[in-house]
């Protein structure tokens, strides 16, 4: 197997990257001669794909059985061979390549579903069948039942609002209390239109946390613009919560508010919904060590409102943010609407040395990817870092999903308008718990990572 590294990392560099595990070739891994539905194709298209591939769920059609499945081989095949589907965009062969929630297919499974549909789609013996998967029915809450509960801790809700069909989009900004009266330490979050009909009329959900960060401020945490801790969660297409790292979560103070940004656009009929925040606490005295910051870093130079894409043109734009606090980038989520095409995000270390982080090349605005790295391969960057957010825009018909490339196009909330950003959790930390932190993945990790990528430089 073929080890390919990215990124150049200097001598004494201490940002950390994954290694990247080209495509196997090896004729052990590679798929089946004639593949079947029941014995090859059902297990991958359960654990891949059933999630949103089943009967009420956001997919168009369910793949939970071969008489559902084989109408559509034809279109299966050449999604999954464009690496369309399932939806996890990451570049195989630029940076980091260890996430928690990868959702991809591996090169055995895309060529076990390639060869499938082109020798006919068979069903195969109905033995070799595998037990149908449990799903729950869209409305319960999924982190309960790790924390041994049946709902989480704090549920707080957003002013039902109706959206009437046939109506213009409406972005709805109400500010709730939460009812904290003293501090607390929140380990998941998990967010929701109330509804599966809510879900039709939900573009996305913001949930700001408002409340005194006077020494946030000052450490470097937050700007200072946001008027509060940041974005304390999102929900969108594809995303619906976030669990903490141990030892790390977010803060929730007393007399803190929810300031809500909710996107509604036409369902086809009149409905009304609200918008649900589940919180999980951390038991009472038991306080987590790091605390995680949810924020935005633009890729527009000069601030969001000076984004102007010209006609029929590829636009690209850069931003560079610096990093007050040492810390542990958790996560990177890009965010751009219509004419979206691509996003990188790096790290430009205090001695010079640039990484790349994740980049996705094929940015699709119906898949909100929430990227969330391994443990072990989360970067670790210095105080000082700078962080460098670059996004591409297609402003020409190439781009099938622009509505007119014959527009100048601005940034704004509209779908038909634009932005460039990418949503980041950052868990902060001291220089002297970063040391540590530093030290006890190199005492893992080192032989694996670091070392061979000192040593590829050298060569």
């Amino acid at each position: 197997m073929a080890i390919r590294f990215v990124g150049r990392v200097g001598k004494g560099a201490v940002g950390i990257l994954g290694l990247l595990a080209l495509p196997a070739t090896l004729a052990a891994q590679t798929a089946p001669a004639v593949p079947t539905y029941t014995k090859d194709v059902a297990p991958i298209f359960q654990n891949k794909c059933e999630s949103c591939h089943r009967p009420d769920s956001i997919a168009p059609m369910s793949l939970q059985t071969y008489e559902e499945a084989r109408p559509w081989a034809r279109s299966i095949r050449d999604r999954v061979a464009a690496r369309n589907m399932p939806p996890w965009m990451i570049d195989p062969n630029v940076g980091i390549q260890h996430y928690k929630n990868d959702r991809s297919l591996s090169e055995k499974e895309i060529d076990t579903i390639v060869k499938w549909a082109g020798n006919g789609a068979p069903k195969g013996d109905p033995k070799d069948m595998p037990k149908p998967m449990t799903w729950d029915d869209g409305n319960g809450w999924h982190y309960a039942k790790q924390f041994g509960q049946t709902e989480p801790d704090l549920i707080i809700k957003s002013p039902k609002y109706t959206e009437k069909g046939g109506a213009m989009d409406a972005w709805y900004k109400p500010v709730v209390d939460t009812g904290i009266t003293e501090p607390r330490w929140v380990r998941a979050i998990e967010a929701r239109p109330s509804t599966l009909k809510g879900r039709k009329i939900t573009h996305h959900a913001l949930a700001y946390l408002l409340q005194d960060e006077k020494d946030a401020v000052q450490q470097g945490l937050i700007s200072g613009d946001d008027g509060g801790a940041g974005l304390f969660m999102e929900w969108a297409v594809n995303k619906e919560g976030e669990m903490m790292r141990p030892n790390t979560g977010k803060l929730m103070l007393p007399g803190s508010k929810i300031r809500w940004d909710i996107h509604y656009s036409d369902g086809g009929e009149d409905i009304t919904d609200d918008v649900e925040l589940g919180v999980y606490f951390y038991p009472k005295g038991q306080e987590p060590k790091f605390r995680t910051m949810l924020a935005l870093y633009s890729a527009v130079t000069g601030g969001n409102r000076n984004l102007d894409i010209a006609p029929n043109s590829i636009n690209v734009g850069q931003n560079f943010h610096v990093m007050r606090k040492a810390g542990r980038v958790e996560n990177f989520q890009p965010h751009m609407h219509l004419r979206g095409k691509a996003m990188m995000v790096e790290a430009i270390l205090p001695n010079g040395t640039q990484q790349v982080l994740g980049y996705v090349p094929n940015f699709e605005f119906n898949w909100m990817n929430n990227y969330q790295f391994d443990d072990d391969y989360a970067p670790l960057l210095p105080k000082g870092t700078i962080l460098k957010i670059t996004a591409w825009h297609d402003n020409t018909a190439a781009k099938k999903s622009n509505p007119d490339p014959n527009q100048w196009i601005g940034w704004g909330d509209r779908t038909v308008d634009e932005m460039a950003h990418a949503w980041i959790n950052i868990t902060y930390m001291s220089d002297e718990d970063f040391t540590k932190e530093v030290d006890a993945r190199k005492a893992k990790m080192g032989t694996t990572t670091t070392d061979r990528q000192q040593q590829q430089q050298q060569q």
